[in-house]
């Protein structure tokens, strides 16, 4: 740490341009980019200007969410210079990923600080997007605390993109001093990603409807990634439902919206005031509410994520979108097919987290059906899961699967429960299909029929 009187001197020693920054990475290098909306700009479009000089580069990062995609892309889209490796993919990466030139590292979100301390070779350079520096040489990371402090442990270099839009998030491990950094660049201060929920189906709000019936006041809330989620969070808003509580991997809109309504109290086991999250996106509003707010907390997603403190906390309520169920009761939200679309994130996490909780309950959802490109309609309740798809819940973790024709609570039950279960909120087109599947699966039997 430096002296406060020495803290302007050690910065301009260290303030460089983004050019002359990334003439530090080098041929084999391992580069990180930082996560989310701490995602590196300036520094990108630097890198892509050296991208013919260097060869066998990765460079790793998670969601890509700016509205163009990463420029190093742009100058290698054979990726015969630098691979582009992400933990969860945006519309952005499945586009590359479809094209060849970006690829997925699976991992268990709550262990990804882990991996990166542990479990990769160096991290030759780390780059991230953080706020001024304050008069304690401290910079926020802003609204993402995730793995960085995993990252630090392996980084041999670090260099710092100052933004100064970049919200100054509370929270835990949530600064990295000027003595930790190597290069600090002034960047162009982008604006944050915006990230819009879709506007909800009639098929969305059916599932909303059976979930939002099992919600009790007191319950402490996680909600996932999509206009799904988000839109059930509006569901509450509307409702008798109170006192709840917020301990969730992504803070989004709908928390904001909650919390306008009076709906957030957090007064929960652990963390009692705080609204926990591991790293946060959505609406200018919602950076602006975040900003210098100390009633919410940005922590590392290996304290977030962990199963015993998201268990801590008593009725905790996780809801989630999915693509697939098959009739064992397995969940897959990363493929379709042999085509990926997203990771795993921390599903599993607040899957198996909600239901250790006293009260807890987790809620996969998905529509019964879907359309293909091809114009025919196929079932999301299947016998088996297609060639190439990803199972990311197990049967072993699954509570409650949604659809439009109902909620239904798999645990504790047989193989034969379940498969009648699920075709029980299945589109009606398809059942009759499903139990002769059943049938030959070896898992439904005459005693076991019965009528819908």
């Amino acid at each position: 740490m430096y002296k406060m009187n020495e803290l302007s001197t050690e910065y301009k020693k260290k303030l460089v341009s983004a050019d002359e920054a990334v003439k530090v990475i080098k041929s084999g290098d391992r580069v990180h980019y930082g996560l989310f909306n701490g995602l590196v700009f300036d520094l990108d479009r630097a890198l892509a200007k050296r991208v013919g000089e260097l060869k066998d580069v990765l460079v790793m990062t998670s969601i890509w969410s700016y509205p163009d995609p990463p420029q190093i892309l742009v100058a290698d889209p054979e990726s015969k210079h630098i691979k582009y490796l992400s933990t969860q993919f945006s519309a952005l990466d499945r586009k590359a990923n479809k094209k060849g030139n970006c690829w997925f590292v699976p991992v268990q979100f709550r262990e990804n600080p882990k991996y990166w301390s542990e479990n990769v070779g160096d991290i030759n350079v780390a780059m991230f997007q953080v706020a001024p520096m304050d008069k304690y040489g401290n910079f926020n990371f802003g609204p993402q605390v995730a793995d960085y402090q995993g990252i630090l442990k392996k980084a041999k270099v670090v260099i710092v993109e100052v933004n100064e839009k970049q919200p100054i998030a509370h929270g835990y491990q949530n600064t990295i001093n000027l003595s930790q950094i190597d290069y600090v660049v002034e960047g162009t201060n982008p604006d944050l990603p915006i990230i819009k929920a879709k506007t909800p189906s009639e098929v969305d709000k059916k599932i909303g409807s059976y979930i939002v019936e099992k919600i009790k006041s007191g319950s402490t809330l996680q909600l996932g990634v999509g206009g799904l989620p988000n839109y059930i969070g509006a569901m509450i808003a509307k409702s008798d439902i109170n006192n709840l509580s917020v301990h969730s991997e992504m803070f989004v809109d709908a928390y904001l919206n909650l919390y306008k309504e009076g709906k957030i109290t957090s007064n929960k086991n652990i963390d009692k005031g705080k609204m926990v999250y591991t790293f946060a996106q959505g609406s200018k509003e919602l950076y602006e509410f975040i900003d210098d707010n100390p009633i919410l907390c940005a922590a590392p997603v290996d304290y977030v994520n962990a199963l015993e403190v998201i268990a801590a906390n008593d009725q905790v309520v996780s809801i989630n979108s999915c693509l697939q169920v098959d009739l064992f009761g397995q969940v897959n939200s990363e493929s379709a097919g042999l085509q990926h679309i997203g990771g795993t994130g921390g599903q599993l996490d607040f899957v198996m987290g909600a239901f250790k909780s006293k009260g807890g309950q987790s809620f996969l959802c998905t529509p019964s059906t879907r359309k293909k490109k091809d114009g025919s309609i196929e079932s999301l309740i299947k016998p088996r899961l297609a060639e190439g798809s990803i199972v990311s819940v197990p049967r072993s973790a699954t509570h409650y699967v949604v659809t439009e024709y109902g909620a239904v609570n798999l645990k504790g039950k047989s193989t034969w429960e379940r498969s009648e279960l699920l075709i029980s909120i299945a589109h009606p087109d398809y059942r009759e299909q499903l139990i002769k599947e059943a049938e030959r699966m070896g898992i439904w039997t005459n005693t076991s029929k019965i009528s819908y």
